[in-house]
Order: structure tokens, then C-alpha cells, then sequence
């Protein structure tokens, strides 16, 4: 699978071209401590090679076309660090035509760049490498009389991986569809303790449990779990606070599996039953989000779908006298929606949980293709302090988030068997009252 991906990366480059990637390297949590290794995506896409510090060279017309720099096999540090391929596992185990140290790379640079007229790689990784590339760049065009021209251009490779990374494959579909299957049990798990009492941190553990306990590498992103008005705030993940009776308490939250994460948004009634407002409510963005889905299809745009789901909002904000107006064009050209819903519908998910590839082409929202993988997250939030709004309904936010397959005939909703209809959902929370 990582060679056929790396045949159609360097099918598209220029002829006579190189190019050199970079790897994650360790960050820095505190001190001594780091945060927990996680692969760049696009090193992970051409390579599965997911251990600290190493680089990637792809040379189309040499005889070894695919090179890795990478740690080598150090005892000591494995006993602290854990396990190394090093350079014989990066050919044994990864199928490298070449493998060297990661520190011999900026020695052998002058030598990969002798025959190359363009240079892919991203500016700003690493300033030694980038250093070590123009100075090696300079130096040719100095004595490019004697020798073969330079190379003339440094070109970003995401231009072109990123476009491939947008169609999924049907492995990465597969683990897809286990990202949500996973995310699925743990909303329940989570749900079950939306009880008044119980604190927002409590729901995060049970998530997060979930995830590690069926396999996943973890949460694809910090869990949002914000009861009340937190439920407001769209990146609130300070999951702290104590759940209270009538209210709602929303869980963004996706697993990660085989690098590729699920995103998806559930708001739960604390306690198992929708007060009259927050149904009303509840009620109005699963509308919005029905509607846009009508509208994942082949040929179809993002725009699309976010205009249908804020169609719908629109009309049921004026039936809730959220906005002034009484015609949906007014409340369209005023924008004055914008105070209750503020974000798109839809973006791209894949390895990254805001995943790559343009979202136009040629000045125009891009048709939507088979392959492709989406979010559809309609919600409405009404801050606290919202003057302008009806009091009964201030504090109160939904969000409600499927992760949405475009297929040749239509979309598959991979979150389908996650429950959102209202009164599935409020027997998902009761089933974990406490006795």
C-alpha cells in the first residue's frame, strides 16, 4: 500500500526531480518530558514508518528510489525509549532501497541534489536541513559552467500529496469505519454518566477508556465535553465542571485508529430528558443536519450542504425569535445568523482530523467525489449573556456531527448506528441513571 503511494506521488512530480520529507520529531511536554510520539501524517502516508527523527528521499531516476534516514539501533536508548528499526529494519521491515542515520543527511545532501532540477520539500521543518539545502543550491549554481545546472526551484509536495490524501483507499475506509465504530461505544459509555453531579471530566475518562480499551491510539483531538452553557463554547476542553439538572451537556469526540480519527458530536439531556427549550432546540440542528445530508452526493459541494443546513437553521432561529426578522432572505443578507451559528458544516477527515485537500478549484466549491470523507455538523448556540435572546433559550448549545462516506450513488453515514434522534437519545443517558 505505501509503495503504490509513493508510485503515484512520484508519478506526479516533475521529471528529474527529488524529493525530501521530514518526519515528527519528539516535543517537549515539561522539562525532561515529552508529549506522546505521534507520526506526520503525510511521513506516515508514504512510509507507515511511525518512530521519532527520521527523513524520507524519493529519487525517481535512481537506482535507489527510496531512501530513509532513520535513528539507528542504539541499546541504551532502547532501554529507556523502547524499541528501534533502525537502518536494517528500515529496509527489512519498510522495504527502503537505502537506509542511512538520520545524521548522515545533511552530509549526503550535496550528493541527492547532483542531478535534480526541482526539489520538493517543505520550508520551515527543520532550519539545519533547510540551511544545508539552499547553501548546496548556492554552491551549484556557482559552478554550474563545469557541471549539470542546479536545481532551480524548491516546489511544496503537499500540493500534490494532499490531493491524494483527500480520495481515501479502502484499508483507510475500513479503519474508518472502526474509528467510529469504537467513538460509538464510547459516546455510550460517556452518556451513561450524564447525571446530574457527575463532572464534566468523569464523561472524558470514560471516553478516553473506551478508546484504549478497543484498540484505538486515543482521542484524535481533545475531547470536548461541555455541560451547560460550556456547550457554547466550540473548543471548550477544560471538562471540569459539575453536570446540573435541565440542562445539556455536548461531547465532541472521535477516536483515533490506525492514525485515522472520527469525529463525531453528540448533545446529550442531563439526566435523560430534554427540557421544553433545549428540545426545541435539539430538535432544530437535527433538522438542519437531515437536510444537509440530502445533499452528500457526487457533484455535489460543501457550499452546497452548508446552505441547506443554514436554510434550515435560519427558519427555525425566526420561529424561535432568535433573529429580528420574519423572512429568511433578510436573515440571510443581514448575517445576523451568524450570532447562534458560526462555523461551516462540513470539512474534509482522514489522518488528520482536519484533513488535507482543497476545498476549491479554479475560484469554485470542488464536486464532491467518490472516496471522499466529510463532517456534517450543523449546531446553534446561544451564549449565556445573549441579551438579544429569549431568556429560556440563553445557555443552551447543540451540535450534532456525523462522519459522512461519498459513494458512487449517494454517501454512507458512517456514524448511523450512533444515536441522535431525541428519544434515543435520551434512553441512551437513562440507561446509566444511577440507582
Amino acid at each position: 500500500m505505501f509503495a503504490a503511494r509513493r508510485k503515484r506521488f512520484v508519478e506526479a512530480m516533475e521529471p528529474g526531480s527529488i524529493a525530501i520529507l521530514l518526519g515528527a520529531g519528539l516535543a517537549t511536554r515539561s522539562r525532561d518530558t515529552h508529549y506522546r510520539f505521534r507520526q506526520d501524517s503525510d511521513f506516515h502516508y508514504l512510509t507507515g514508518f511511525d518512530h521519532p527523527n527520521a527523513a524520507l528521499v524519493l529519487q525517481p531516476d535512481a537506482d535507489a528510489a527510496f531512501t530513509l534516514f532513520v535513528e539507528p539501533r542504539d541499546p541504551g536508548a532502547e532501554t529507556w525509549t523502547g524499541y528501534r528499526p533502525g537502518v536494517e529494519g528500515a529496509r527489512s521491515d519498510f522495504g527502503a532501497d537505502e537506509a542511512h542515520p538520520i545524521d548522515a543527511l545533511l552530509e549526503k545532501l550535496p550528493a541527492l541534489l547532483e542531478q535534480a532540477r526541482r526539489v520538493y520539500h517543505v520550508l520551515g521543518r527543520d532550519p539545519r536541513v533547510d540551511q544545508k539545502l539552499i547553501e548546496t543550491i548556492d554552491a551549484a549554481r556557482l559552478r554550474s559552467r563545469a557541471h549539470a545546472p542546479p536545481p532551480d526551484a524548491i516546489l511544496d509536495p503537499r500540493a500534490i500529496l494532499h490531493e491524494q490524501r483527500l480520495r481515501k483507499e479502502p484499508a483507510e475506509i475500513e479503519w474508518m469505519r472502526r474509528a467510529v465504530e469504537i467513538t460509538r461505544e464510547a459516546h455510550a459509555a460517556a452518556a451513561a454518566l450524564a447525571h446530574a453531579g457527575r463532572f464534566e471530566y468523569e464523561l472524558e475518562a470514560a471516553l478516553d477508556g473506551t478508546f484504549r480499551r478497543r484498540g484505538g491510539w486515543g482521542p484524535a483531538y481533545d475531547s470536548i465535553v461541555g455541560g451547560g452553557a460550556n456547550a457554547t463554547v466550540l473548543h471548550y476542553i477544560a471538562n471540569d465542571q459539575p453536570l446540573r439538572d435541565d440542562t445539556l451537556v455536548l461531547i465532541d469526540a472521535g477516536c483515533e485508529y490506525a492514525g485515522y480519527a472520527a469525529d463525531v458530536t453528540r448533545t446529550y439531556p442531563v439526566g435523560g430528558r430534554f427540557a421544553t427549550p433545549a428540545r426545541e432546540i435539539y430538535e432544530l440542528v437535527l433538522a438542519a443536519q437531515e437536510a444537509a445530508l440530502e445533499h452528500a452526493r457526487p457533484g455535489a459541494t460543501l457550499e452546497q450542504i452548508h446552505d441547506a443546513a443554514v436554510r434550515r437553521l435560519i427558519d427555525g432561529m425566526i420561529a424561535l425569535r432568535l433573529l429580528p426578522t420574519t423572512t429568511l432572505d433578510d436573515a440571510l443578507e443581514s448575517g445576523e445568523f451568524r450570532r447562534y451559528y458560526v462555523h461551516r458544516t462540513s470539512h474534509w477527515l482522514g489522518l488528520d482530523v482536519h484533513d488535507v485537500g482543497a476545498y476549491s478549484q479554479d475560484g469554485k466549491p470542488r464536486p464532491l467525489e467518490p472516496g471522499m470523507v466529510l463532517t456534517v455538523e450543523p449546531g446553534l448556540y446561544v451564549p449565556a449573556g445573549e441579551e438579544r435572546a429569549p431568556e429560556a433559550l440563553r445557555g443552551i448549545g447543540v451540535r450534532i456531527e456525523d462522519d459522512v462516506l461519498i459513494t458512487a450513488d449517494g454517501h454512507e453515514n458512517l456514524c448511523a448506528a450512533i444515536p441522535k434522534h431525541p428519544s434515543d437519545v435520551e434512553a441512551l443517558v437513562r440507561a446509566g441513571r444511577p440507582a
